[in-house]
């Protein structure tokens, strides 16, 4: 198979990587980064040092750098185009590759910011906006960028209602250190990738005052992590249902798997956001040491907005929204959650 990622970072190096090194299949692997300076420093290096220092980059993976305006040439020929921008950059890539007829999968996570037009777009919504004749479909799952690049056990979801862009994104990237199940369900793999974010902050906010000199009744600890947890997936659930995605979805892979790694994992960057914030560090500080996106960040408030608009209550997704505004401390949130009245408990 011939196939080209699209985006540099490193989510689209590490799975560039994977499936370069695919010892199920020979594959034909290209990189693209917009920035030529950094293609041409990873062709000579060998190595995406912003983005995944300290690893290799395999001897047989093309790089290649240009313009987005000339991706029709860049990826003409190729068997799959895989998209690994962020929400951000996802609308004017998809607008580039509209007549491509071969099958093309984004990586994701998140809601499209919103506008005075729409409540903001998850990205099967904006490609059926704006390419809706591409074969198209979603990677996702629980994974951190630099255990796929070194080839530590990985499993994955690829999500489309074309079987193509199924068997494609498997044939590619199906390897023995990364399972890929398919799934037909791409609003719930979307909703998923998109929530999980939103609730690793709310986790990183848990864990930075658990960690933090106070009393005991004022600090949270793992109970309240396991709480956040089980909630948070019901949040998700419920916003999934909403929007006609199936309930099984959220207990697999870019459900429960992708929110328990997001949640927990040191790797995690919306988590670590969460962390500063409880530190004391403003938002703007928090973003600025990541070096990173965090889209939970970006999707927090479109969230709400989505999940308001059809309502669905997400009191975690709203605390989380009032403490990126600044209008609550990280402690308010502990209170504010567990201040709520009594209810019953339902998955959903």
């Amino acid at each position: 198979m011939k196939l080209i990622v699209l985006g540099a970072g490193a989510w689209g190096t590490a799975l560039a990587i994977s499936a370069s090194q695919n010892s199920r299949a020979t594959h034909q692997v290209t990189l693209w980064a917009r920035d030529p300076a950094q293609a041409l420093a990873m062709q000579t290096q060998r190595l995406n040092a912003r983005y995944l220092p300290g690893l290799t980059l395999p001897g047989a993976l093309q790089i290649v750098s240009g313009s987005a305006n000339a991706l029709a040439q860049v990826v003409q020929g190729q068997d799959l185009v895989i998209v690994a921008t962020p929400m951000a950059g996802l609308r004017g890539l998809l607008t580039q590759l509209r007549e491509f007829k071969q099958p093309v999968a984004w990586l994701c996570k998140g809601f499209e910011a919103a506008n005075a037009q729409s409540f903001g777009l998850l990205a099967h919504e904006v490609q059926a906006q704006i390419a809706p004749e591409l074969i198209a479909g979603v990677l996702s799952g629980p994974s951190f960028a630099q255990e796929v690049a070194a080839g530590q056990p990985t499993a994955l979801v690829a999500a489309s209602v074309h079987a193509p862009v199924r068997d494609a994104l498997v044939a590619a990237f199906h390897s023995p250190s990364l399972r890929v199940y398919a799934n037909e369900d791409v609003v719930g793999v979307e909703v998923g990738g998109a929530v999980k974010n939103v609730m690793a902050i709310a986790a990183g906010v848990l864990d930075g005052i658990a960690a933090a000199d106070l009393p005991d009744h004022l600090r949270p600890g793992l109970n309240a992590r396991a709480a956040l947890i089980t909630r948070g997936l019901a949040e998700m659930t419920r916003l999934g249902l909403a929007l006609r995605a199936r309930a099984d979805t959220f207990m697999g892979l870019s459900g429960l798997g992708d929110l328990v790694l997001t949640a927990t994992g040191s790797l995690s960057r919306n988590r670590q956001v969460g962390l500063l914030l409880a530190q004391g560090q403003t938002l703007q500080q928090a973003v600025a040491s990541l070096g990173h996106v965090a889209e939970g960040v970006y999707s927090a408030r479109t969230v709400l907005q989505r999940a308001q608009h059809l309502g669905v209550e997400m009191p975690i997704t709203q605390c989380v929204v009032a403490l990126l505004d600044g209008q609550m401390q990280p402690t308010q949130v502990v209170a504010a959650l567990m201040g709520r009245e009594p209810t019953t408990e339902s998955g959903i």
